[in-house]
């Protein structure tokens, strides 16, 4: 059956996360002094990065709100890094440490070149939207800032209110249903090889993964599972 619609994932897909996080908190530990604290920014980066992926972890478990995540990053880093006051950390006290951070990184927020040219060239002949593990107004702020909201329009199902995450099937049907197309119509794009391109093929649609660093060529990518360098590639694919 040919494909009619076309679901994307949104950070390290559509949005440049990686570098947007990077900077912000480069830039807000520099503004804090608090860069000594750390061999270099790669140590700082990595710390921050790992603590990030445990608690945001917890969020989509259920087991911590969006904004309780942050404010759990913000604590576990700043202990880790040795400046965490004595007396602890309020969450108020937390989540304007975290909204410093995110003013730097939401300053340098920006699409994958290659994301506009495709989203344009698929809008005429696919339905689109999204699927992410992520708060729907967050997402929803972030594509608005980066010129990609009206490619989706009410076409946005995120984790915190569905109430799954990916690699749950019931996600991407929900996706499908917002399309209103059946899942072996649609395909889903993901820079996440288990996450995304996995859960999308185990969820019976048209599964992609976007592999910009070039990791497939060193493991065994999943059956059933097309890999593209670029979402330049997409649109050729999709008429394949």
């Amino acid at each position: 059956m040919p494909v009619r619609g076309v679901l994307f994932d949104v950070d390290d897909t559509l949005f440049d996360y990686g570098t947007s996080e990077r900077a912000g908190l480069l830039t807000h530990l520099g503004e804090l002094g608090l860069m000594d604290r750390f061999a270099g920014p790669d140590e700082a980066f990595e710390l921050w990065s790992l603590i990030m992926e445990e608690e945001y972890t917890r969020f989509l478990s259920g087991e911590l709100s969006f904004e309780e995540q942050r404010c759990s990053r913000t604590r576990r880093f700043l202990s880790r890094a040795g400046c965490l006051p004595a007396e602890g950390m309020t969450d108020q006290e937390a989540a304007a440490w975290f909204a410093g951070y995110a003013a730097h990184r939401d300053a340098t927020w920006s699409a994958f070149p290659d994301a506009g040219p495709m989203l344009e060239s698929l809008t005429s002949s696919y339905r689109l939207g999204v699927v992410s593990n992520s708060s729907l107004e967050h997402q929803r702020h972030k594509l608005g800032a980066i010129g990609l909201l009206a490619y989706f329009g009410e076409a946005l199902v995120c984790s915190e209110s569905h109430g799954a995450a990916k690699p749950e099937p019931s996600i991407f049907h929900a996706g499908c249903t917002l399309l209103g197309l059946p899942p072996h119509e649609v395909a889903y794009v993901g820079d996440k090889h288990t996450v995304d391109a996995v859960g999308a093929r185990d969820a019976r649609l048209r599964a992609y993964w976007l592999d910009r660093t070039g990791a497939a060529a060193r493991m065994e990518v999943e059956p059933g599972i097309r890999v593209i360098r670029s979402l330049a590639e997409l649109p050729a694919s999709l008429a394949d």
